[in-house]
């Protein structure tokens, strides 16, 4: 009984981790009037200062020294929150240009992009079906490319940098919350830098902002760290192919908020790629749940 109990505690972490994830886009819309170009600053701030106190509540900092000091430790701590940081800003950047559409396809080809990173850099060998996965996802990118007269650039970039960024964790790995917060506080001297570079130019909005929008921006910490706290407590009580089986819903609300609530258009050719997409998701899911022996 017990053990059913901590599989429903599960998937009702896992829901709510990707069902936020997949509402990202109300709230970037809602603190619209700071552009994505200032908004990336606050948000690893915030999100730094988060992570401390959480690390601080929980009694964790130990997390912060995992892994040593080491070269190879902040190499690959800098290109994960390299990585990280260019995702984050070109999501952002999407939903202020109204092309919340374009993230979702990011990350519904996410998963197919990061086994073809895990294929070339990892060596590890694709089965038939992951293959053709693959293949199927990649011809719908390419019809859509043909149709619109241009790469789909918002979702190649964000589907290719987060991968990157699980394939830095992959091959140094870090503890999720230690991890995060080693991140965001190599990148705030950058962050610090840029907004006061804004603020030199007079182009920071956030300096003559009101106190709501302000506060509101605060919240980019709190909104960051939230689903993150979620997932890590969805993913130690169910097995990783379960968790990774509920990551679909984050794209499919994030799409169905861009038709249905912003209006954004779906076309014919966005219909045919999104399905050779789905089709190769379909396959992806149906090996690695017969893999895992549920089938």
């Amino acid at each position: 009984m017990q053990r059913g109990s901590e599989v429903a505690a599960g998937v009702a972490y896992a829901v709510t981790a990707y069902g936020l994830w997949g509402a990202f886009p109300i709230y970037w819309r809602w603190i619209g009037a700071v552009p994505a170009r200032e908004v990336i600053a606050p948000r690893i701030l915030f999100t730094a200062l988060v992570m401390l106190g959480l690390l601080a509540v929980a009694r964790r900092g130990g997390e912060l020294r995992a892994g040593g000091f080491g070269r190879r430790r902040w190499l690959a701590t800098a290109a994960a929150a390299a990585t990280l940081a260019v995702n984050w800003f070109v999501f952002i950047y999407a939903v202020e240009v109204r092309r919340i559409v374009d993230t979702s396809l990011g990350y519904y080809i996410n998963p197919l992009v990061a086994i073809s990173l895990g294929m070339l850099v990892l060596g590890e060998r694709l089965t038939r079906p992951q293959g053709l996965a693959v293949g199927i996802a990649a011809v719908g990118v390419a019809y859509l490319t043909w149709a619109t007269g241009s790469l789909p650039w918002i979702s190649a970039v964000l589907a290719v940098s987060f991968a990157l960024y699980g394939l830095a964790h992959k091959l140094s790995p870090q503890p999720a919350f230690g991890g995060l917060a080693s991140e965001m506080l190599l990148l705030s001297p950058l962050a610090i830098g840029w907004w006061l570079w804004l603020s030199a130019r007079d182009e920071a909005v956030l300096r003559s902002a009101p106190a709501g929008l302000k506060a509101a921006v605060a919240l980019s910490g709190v909104v960051t760290a939230v689903p993150l706290l979620y997932f890590h407590a969805a993913a130690r009580r169910l097995p990783f192919v379960a968790v990774g089986m509920f990551q679909f819903i984050s794209p499919t609300l994030t799409l169905l908020l861009a038709v249905a609530l912003y209006g954004e258009p779906f076309t014919a050719a966005h219909a045919w790629s999104f399905g050779c997409v789905w089709l190769g998701l379909g396959l992806f899911s149906w090996d690695a749940l017969r893999r895992a022996g549920r089938f």
